[in-house]
């Protein structure tokens, strides 16, 4: 399947290629050699492009990952190393609006940006649009392996299933796992009632004698290899899952989802601002964003790309659900900072049982 995926995208890329469907070129007048830092989610790129931008550019990429939003936030609060290009979700992008640490763009040096998908453009968590790009968009969902599982899975109850005991899998981030638990109790991502927060947290600690492990990308091994039965996850990820397992099966459960954006921003104070600027045109072609389609499995907010796909991939529910599907899905906005702080105190309190 994984083959048959990329022969697929192979194709598409060959196609826009010949059409002369490649977007500008990298923008980069003032960027010439030098190096940029790019720090990003883990398994979320398609690492082979770096060389094509360096090819066109001379400019260096020195890559790192981390495993979720929290830890991005931490590190960069943190004074930890200096990045160039981090790749956050939509309410991360909020929060560092907010505390000033991230830098406005400049879209001169971007022109690949008219591109974007106009629905994703001047968003909630970046209103003017001065300082993110969108890279990639989706749905969070059940993933669950049919031959283990016998029973439906329509919702999120089946987190919750003592069947399932010892096979289930759960996000190890806090926003993300209580969230489901908010959303399953019937609550909003965004509430910002404590005792609602609490509940859901007190749900999740009587989960924790079912779970066999807390997880953020060890979910690929697990859920592929047949260690576990079931776990949420991003539906970019379900479809290379499902490439590797055909037994893997995809469920954006009846109560509700979250739609996330993660979008390409530039740290406060960085050092190659131009490069950075530079990169995030680059990704913004549609070589590289086919590249990273075939790659990763996400949803595109490029135009371009999105045209150049087969039918069967544009027209996959996972990757672009319908119109009614995308209506029972909430976006994460950014929380005030009690419940910023109620939400550590309370992950510290699951993870401390």
């Amino acid at each position: 399947m994984k083959k048959t995926l990329a022969m697929i995208l192979s194709v598409a890329t060959a196609l826009a290629l010949m059409a002369g469907c490649t977007g500008g070129g990298v923008g980069g007048d003032t960027a010439s050699a030098g190096e940029v830092n790019v720090y990003n989610w883990g398994e979320y790129i398609d690492e082979s492009i770096f060389a094509d931008f360096t090819a066109q550019t001379g400019i260096k990429v020195n890559y790192n990952v981390y495993p979720d939003n929290e830890s991005l936030y931490s590190t960069l609060k943190g004074g930890g190393a200096e990045y160039d290009v981090i790749i956050p979700s939509d309410y991360m992008i909020s929060r560092m609006i907010e505390e000033d640490m991230l830098e406005k763009l400049d879209f001169n040096n971007i022109p690949n940006f008219s591109d974007i998908d106009p629905s994703l453009k001047d968003p909630d968590y970046d209103p003017t649009n001065e300082y993110s790009v969108p890279y990639m968009w989706g749905t969070v969902g059940i993933i669950y392996n049919t031959a283990k599982i016998d029973k439906p899975v329509t919702g999120w109850s089946s987190l919750f299933d003592s069947d399932y005991k010892g096979q289930i899998l759960m996000f190890d981030n806090s926003r993300d796992g209580i969230g489901i638990a908010l959303k399953y109790l019937g609550y909003s991502y965004n509430t910002t009632d404590e005792a609602q927060i609490q509940e859901a947290v007190d749900l999740l600690i009587e989960q924790q004698s079912y779970l066999q492990g807390y997880v953020m990308d060890q979910i690929f091994d697990k859920l592929e290899g047949g260690e576990a039965a079931i776990g949420p996850y991003y539906a970019g990820d379900f479809i290379t899952m499902h490439e590797s397992n055909p037994d893997l099966a995809w469920c954006l459960p009846e109560e509700g989802s979250n739609i996330f954006v993660d979008a390409m921003c530039i740290p406060k104070g960085a050092a190659n601002k131009t490069n950075a600027e530079a990169f995030i045109n680059f990704m913004c072609t549609t070589d590289a964003g086919l590249a990273n389609c075939k790659a990763i499995g996400y949803s595109t907010p490029l135009l371009s790309v999105k045209d150049a796909l087969p039918d069967e991939v544009k027209n996959d529910p996972v990757a672009y659900p319908s119109a009614e599907a995308l209506a029972r899905c909430e976006s994460f906005t950014n929380l005030p900072e009690n419940i910023l702080a109620l939400y550590d105190s309370e992950w510290l309190r699951l993870k401390t049982q």
